[in-house]
């Protein structure tokens, strides 16, 4: 089903392109692990299993470490009311609606397809929100839902979190403590842990650049769909400087879940990492919305928090 979210072409591209390098990359590493196991039924079963379990069940693991559960419209009627007036608007199925008891000011999309969406929103987001900024961040999660953005990101990242999951496990493992061991066994895991950190680094860097690119896609298609890009830039401001309020143990928390955030658990502008950031820089963000701003003739100054 198509929505009558803007099609963004550079979008496209670039997560096609990324796929298609992380495939390359993700057939390279399980050719690697199967020569050096020399079991590629084991392989491939336990790679299998995993993306399954993370493709299919994406969306209740993020409600689950965030806290977030679905709400009904009895509940949150006006949250439900400006979902369902953007859905309408876009051409686009309603997802599930959640909240986390959060006090920390964020949102993110989930689910593994537009059909089996879910957007969830902090209390900390509700409380500091006035409706048309509320109605930006909606906008823009909605967006990353309509482009399939987190379908992509959770298959993307899937190489990574495996690479880093076989590091882990022979570093933690009995590899290298305890018991002897002949020379061949230890060349063998050595080499694995070699493959598999040099995929996480390489995967690491695409998913990042393509992460910073779908924030900014967002952001345009959110401003043109309500026609207030200084309401989302006002949001953008807003909670940027919220979030560098709240607790360093809180954002700690959160900040495995960067790249599904509205904006990142950080708590400050990034510097030589804005390199190996998931988002933007607030000042590109601003930037972009301030041209769309000017293109939509709109008479508000983005980037001021109302």
């Amino acid at each position: 089903m198509q929505s009558r979210f803007r099609s963004d072409r550079g979008l496209t591209a670039r997560m096609g392109l990324t796929l298609f390098l992380l495939g390359l990359l993700y057939v390279g590493f399980v050719a690697a692990l199967i020569v050096l196991l020399r079991s590629w039924l084991l392989v491939v079963v336990l790679i299998g299993a995993m993306f399954v379990a993370q493709f299919w069940f994406s969306d209740r693991i993020a409600l689950f470490a965030m806290r977030g559960r679905t709400v009904e419209r009895a509940e949150y009627p006006e949250l439900h009311a400006v979902v369902d007036r953007l859905c309408a608007i876009a051409d686009m199925p309603v997802p599930v609606v959640a909240v986390s008891e959060l006090d920390m000011p964020n949102a993110f999309a989930t689910g593994r397809s537009p059909d089996h969406a879910v957007v969830c929103v902090t209390t900390g987001l509700l409380r500091r929100l006035d409706p048309a900024e509320l109605e930006g961040v909606l906008a823009h999660e909605l967006s990353h839902v309509a482009h399939k953005d987190v379908a992509v990101i959770t298959v993307a990242s899937f190489l990574g979190v495996i690479a880093g999951l076989v590091v882990r496990f022979a570093f933690y493992s009995q590899v290298f403590g305890g018991g002897r061991r002949d020379q061949n066994t230890a060349a063998v895991f050595a080499a694995v842990i070699g493959v598999s950190a040099a995929v996480y680094a390489l995967s690491f860097l695409l998913i990042r650049a393509l992460s910073r690119y779908r924030e900014l896609a967002a952001d345009r298609a959110a401003a043109h769909l309500t026609g207030r890009p200084s309401a989302l830039a006002a949001a953008l401001t807003k909670v940027s400087g919220e979030i560098a309020r709240i607790p360093t143990k809180d954002l700690r928390t959160a900040q495995a879940f960067n790249a599904f955030y509205f904006t990142p658990a950080t708590g400050r502008e990034p510097g030589i990492e804005r390199f190996f950031s998931t988002h933007p820089t607030l000042e590109q963000r601003l930037a972009q919305l301030g041209r769309i701003s000017a293109e939509l003739g709109e008479a508000a100054t983005p980037g001021k928090a109302g």
